[in-house]
């Protein structure tokens, strides 16, 4: 376990080892992991450059201003976009492009415990938040991580060192039961940071489980088994959940420390590693391979996970999993009218 007095030490060194005006990107994070994530970054950031997307205007206006409280030097935008549309992220991935010449983290937290219908774009509403719109973020910024300087960071927050088999006929996740479907999931992130890997080799990407973390992900789920499970958490959650704070603490290590670099000579790993902190085990088992699955623990996942990702690899899924994605995104702009950004 990589302790919290740890993570405190590297997310007090950004200051001092990180230049100003860094420029991040929250995506999902008037709740929860992203909320807390973002505020620890006001904190620590030297006049930071902070967008922050999601759907609650007046959650948005009063974590700006929250955020504004804690660094006044900071600049905070919030952007009002429901993400579960393909053209949605198109449009405010536009926006972004136009306002920034680079960006040095992008955050992702958007999903939902919400299923068995369809977005307005005829994607499974879980799979479009979770894995498609994920993925087309990536794709509209990736360029913008490229040109970044001093930290290239993609960090997605799910079931990371739960992957399990992938199912490739039941690809949205319509017929799978609640449990396989997230280690379906899990495995398809992962998978796809792979990809995006693979076309940004300067970029660094980690995939992690927050572990039990407050948020409001259950909101709007409906069904005897959601009321039955939200009864149980109501109790038991304030037994086991990971402080808000140190949830954040936690995250914005992920998101700027050098033991996640996008590979042993990354010139832009971030805060540099200091006693008691390694390079981390990679998603191919190899110490900086540049894709990370990291638990609530800050550790990489095991051998079992490894050796499935291993199998997964061989399969060719990486390659699948993305194209699967693209004809997916492609298909859902079709049916609205969008058009890929350019």
């Amino acid at each position: 376990m990589v302790s919290l007095h740890l993570i405190e030490s590297s997310n007090n060194q950004i200051k001092s080892t990180l230049p100003p005006g860094l420029v991040a990107v929250f995506v999902g994070a008037t709740n929860g992991i992203g909320e807390t994530t973002v505020k620890q970054f006001a904190k620590h950031a030297t006049k930071p450059r902070v967008y922050i997307i999601g759907r609650s205007q007046e959650a948005g206006d009063r974590i700006v201003a929250e955020c504004k409280e804690l660094n006044p030097e900071g600049t905070f935008i919030f952007l009002q976009r429901d993400t579960s549309l393909i053209r949605n992220v198109d449009e405010v991935c536009h926006e972004l492009v136009s306002k920034e010449k680079a960006i040095n983290i992008l955050f992702l937290t958007i999903g939902t415990l919400q299923s068995g219908f369809k977005t307005e774009e005829g994607l499974h509403y879980p799979t479009a938040l979770t894995v498609h719109a994920r993925s087309r973020f990536i794709s509209n910024l990736l360029p913008l991580l490229q040109r970044a300087e001093s930290l290239r960071r993609v960090v997605s927050v799910y079931m990371a060192t739960h992957e399990a088999q992938i199912n490739m006929d039941d690809f949205q996740g319509w017929n799978l039961s609640r449990y396989a479907n997230m280690g379906h999931t899990a495995s398809l992130i992962t998978l796809d940071l792979e990809a995006h890997h693979k076309a940004a080799p300067e970029v660094s990407f980690v995939h992690n489980f927050p572990g039990a973390v407050e948020s409001g992900i259950a909101r709007g789920s409906i069904g005897a088994f959601m009321r039955v499970l939200k009864t149980i958490y109501a109790f038991l959650g304030p037994l086991v959940h990971i402080p808000l704070v140190e949830a954040g603490d936690r995250h914005l290590f992920l998101c700027t420390s050098a033991r996640f670099s996008s590979g042993v000579e990354d010139v832009a790993a971030g805060v540099p590693l200091g006693d008691g902190l390694a390079v981390a085990r990679g998603t191919d088992g190899q110490a900086g391979c540049g894709v990370y699955s990291i638990d609530a623990n800050g550790e990489s996942a095991g051998p079992k996970a490894e050796r499935l990702l291993a199998e997964l690899r061989s399969q060719g899924l990486v390659e699948k999993v993305r194209e699967v994605i693209d004809t997916d995104i492609n298909w859902a702009l079709a049916s609205s009218g969008g058009t890929k950004i350019a």
